[in-house]
């Protein structure tokens, strides 16, 4: 039975963290529905190309939530913490066995995360349309609605916003998937009226500018998605600057370095959601099946996972093998073309050394694919040709 509570109290925010807490999420906070001034520089930086060919981020609706949807007065905030129990990118060598480890972000190694919080947001929609009498809208969004999650989140009280625009928060770190809600109720703010957001902690700290290996980081607070391995390799469906490809060293899938680096991350505790774990990597002629994929850290001794895949075996993937490996997964969305370009470029700064059966093998497939019809691949397989010959 629905219960007659006022909404605009703030028991009813207590009663939706505590509702999302029990559906699993690490943080969730309220934030009212308003153009926050972080957000004020959005054209400036748009103006100067930061954004790249992410045309949908001058969508003008992310300035303003109440145009994404009309009459919105709260964002709910959720986050997920995906961090778990296996080595930074920073940690792990390139050469472990037959063939050099290329490098997934630490977000894709298991499932697609867009599901994992759709699935808990509605269920959160779910139980407030059982628990509010009052009619409202509600729209649930992971990365893909017009909003700009971490600045609501700072703004619902979940963390800073980090000098490498990510957002922190002081116990769990910057491992956090964020989802958001949008409604037309007029929930009462997690912060009290004369509450500011969480303090800025970065202090003197500048590990993370200092470590990206493209510079991306122009200054603090300020990012060159252009120049960001996470959008070279995923967003970008073009060719890749010839002048970024040997800073972009193994990465095929995003990049963690900017967190990897980061104190805040170093004490970060594990997730408990099996889902987020990395799934292992079927061996040539194995099918792969969801009941037998790794789901531990423990477990993946010896085991070849999406945490440092062998990178040959990625440049040989096949299309229908590309399908079927990332079905479920977030890698998909770099497409097969995608991922086969990175690797390129991945097995191009592997340093491998001629005169070595590794080489020549690579040599061997790096000439199959500069000969493919698909003239990103051929191009990048050529490059990653020249420096592999010209050691």
């Amino acid at each position: 039975m629905r219960q007659n509570i006022r909404v605009t109290s703030l028991e009813c925010t207590r009663w939706v963290e505590e509702q999302a807490h029990a559906l699993g999420f690490d943080l969730c906070g309220v934030a009212p529905a308003e153009e926050f001034p972080e957000l004020e520089r959005l054209p400036e930086w748009l103006a100067r190309g930061y954004a790249g060919e992410m045309d949908y981020l001058g969508d003008a609706r992310r300035r303003s939530p109440a145009l994404a949807l009309p009459g919105a007065r709260s964002l709910i905030v959720c986050a997920l913490n995906y961090n778990t129990g296996l080595p930074f990118s920073t940690e792990v060598p390139w050469q472990s066995g037959e063939s050099p480890k290329g490098w997934i972000s630490r977000y894709a190694w298991g499932d697609d995360y867009h599901e994992v919080l759709r699935s808990k947001l509605e269920a959160l929609v779910v139980a407030m349309r059982a628990k509010v009498a009052e009619p409202f809208e509600a729209r649930a969004h992971v990365d893909t609605g017009p909003v700009v999650e971490r600045v609501a989140a700072r703004h619902a009280g979940l963390g800073w916003l980090a000098k490498n625009t990510c957002l922190i928060n002081p116990e769990l770190g910057s491992w956090l998937f964020l989802g958001v809600i949008l409604t037309t109720l007029e929930l009462a703010p997690s912060l009290g009226v004369a509450e500011a957001p969480p303090p800025d902690l970065c202090g003197n700290c500048t590990l993370c500018l200092d470590a990206c290996p493209t510079g991306a980081i122009v200054e603090p607070y300020l990012l060159d998605a252009r120049r960001c391995i996470s959008y070279l390799t995923i967003e970008l469906r073009s060719a890749i600057p010839a002048e970024l490809r040997a800073p972009m060293g193994r990465h095929i899938f995003g990049c963690d370095i900017c967190q990897d680096v980061c104190p805040w991350n170093r004490t970060a505790p594990m997730t408990h959601i099996p889902a987020f774990l990395p799934r292992r990597v079927a061996k040539a002629g194995e099918s792969r099946n969801s009941k037998e994929e790794i789901r531990s850290p423990d477990e993946s001794a010896g085991q070849e996972t999406l945490c440092g895949p062998p990178l040959e075996w990625l440049a040989s993937l096949s299309e229908e093998e590309f399908r079927e490996l990332f079905r479920g997964s977030a890698v998909k969305r770099a497409k097969w073309r995608g991922l086969v370009r990175n690797a390129c470029v991945a097995l191009g700064n592997c340093g491998t050394q001629p005169g070595t059966t590794q080489h020549t093998r690579m040599v061997k497939l790096l000439e199959h694919l500069a000969a493919s019809d698909d003239a990103l691949i051929a191009e990048h397989a050529r490059w990653a040709l020249s420096r592999l010959c010209s050691r």
